[in-house]
């Protein structure tokens, strides 16, 4: 019997596309389809899915279900639980292939206890033995410091797949005009009880102030050098602040801290050092914080210790300014080290991404960040 597998995704925000990491679940699916011979079923659950699913039309899939109405356009567990598992009872799918987004993780395994199968979140990679097309799932463990490899006999299995471990896949091969999707509709009726809970509004940080971005393409970490006295024997909080929120927003960056900077802001010892003041443990990188997977990396101010330089271990190039040439950094830890004032090179940085700001205004400042040394 020829193996089954299910794609499963929710429309994003903007009700035209699917989140990022959709599309790089997608890709695992295709690669795991071809490596067995097996049949994809896309499924997507929104309030209109017509434009999400054009994205995915060339995708190749057998079918295209979907869940739409104005009952699945927001996050809630109910109506999500529902239209999951409506989707995967008609798909019938031995794998359940989904991002790890906080829609589905709140959901997703309920919908697995549903429907008597297994579930496993924080995936980060799925691979089938050439031999016997068994599966096999890897997760990290324990801050990223030991790695698990999971097989599991139950079926369905539902797999939640972190984001920046696999290649988006895009449609490149398509000539034309875009076909229109094929989508077969599964009906979904919610009970009353179902509908109580209502989203009546999103409150959110100004973009500016948000400083953590997981689909940034740059990581800029900060570390505890900022904050201590410069070579004019002061401290220079209040520059330093300006400089790095200024990089933030002209570059679209996410910010981390080293673990001695974020403690800075929670210390009660009644020290009066002055701290960064939208520095927060949430930004904190390292063995006790994040280990995010941004395509680059600049560490300013910071030393390279050991601790901290292991939540990098999955930036793909890692560049840092320290004005000290024997620093951790430079033992093999960072790709190119630059032997300088962080506070000069900021500074540069701001003038240079302005300038380019203001010469090609059309363009996405993303871009800047790509070579800004």
């Amino acid at each position: 019997m020829s193996r089954s597998i299910l794609f499963l995704a929710h429309v994003a925000e903007d009700g035209n596309t699917l989140p990022k990491v959709s599309y790089e679940v997608l890709g695992a699916a295709l690669k795991l389809t071809k490596q067995l011979g097996a049949r994809l079923t896309i499924g997507l659950i929104g309030e209109d899915v017509t434009a999400a699913a054009e994205t995915v039309a060339a995708a190749g899939a057998d079918r295209m279900l979907a869940v739409a109405g104005p009952d699945f356009a927001t996050a809630r567990y109910a109506s999500d639980a529902a239209a999951a598992e409506a989707l995967c009872r008609a798909a019938g799918a031995e794998l359940i292939l989904a991002p790890a987004t906080s829609r589905f993780m709140r959901v997703l395994p309920g919908v697995a206890h549903r429907l008597k199968g297994c579930v496993d979140t924080h995936v980060t990679a799925l691979e089938a033995n050439t031999i016997d097309g068994e599966l096999h799932a890897t997760r990290w463990h324990y801050r990223q410091r030991i790695e698990a490899v999971i097989r599991r006999d139950a079926r369905p299995w539902i797999v939640l797949l972190e984001s920046g471990c696999e290649a988006a896949w895009a449609d490149t091969e398509r000539t034309g005009a875009p076909a229109a999707a094929k989508v077969e509709e599964i009906p979904v009726t919610l009970p009353k009880a179902a509908t109580r809970t209502v989203v009546s509004g999103i409150r959110a940080p100004k973009s500016d102030a948000q400083t953590i971005r997981p689909d940034a393409n740059l990581l800029l970490v900060a570390g505890a050098g900022w904050t201590k006295k410069q070579a004019d024997g002061k401290t220079h909080v209040d520059q330093a602040e300006t400089l790095i929120l200024d990089f933030l927003r002209a570059s679209g960056a996410s910010l981390g801290g080293s673990k001695s900077l974020v403690d800075q802001s929670g210390d009660q010892s009644g020290e009066s050092q002055a701290v960064l003041g939208f520095m927060t443990h949430l930004n904190q990188v390292g063995q006790t914080g994040a280990t995010p997977r941004h395509p680059k990396g600049l560490s300013t101010c910071c030393h390279g210790e050991e601790p901290h330089v292991v939540g990098w271990r999955f930036i793909n190039e890692r560049r840092a300014v320290n004005l000290d040439p024997n620093c951790g950094w430079a033992r093999g830890k960072a790709d190119v080290l630059y032997v300088a004032d962080a506070f000069e090179v900021m500074a540069k940085l701001n003038a240079l991404l302005g300038q380019r700001s203001r010469t090609s205004p059309e363009e996405p400042m993303m871009k800047a960040t790509v070579n800004p040394l």
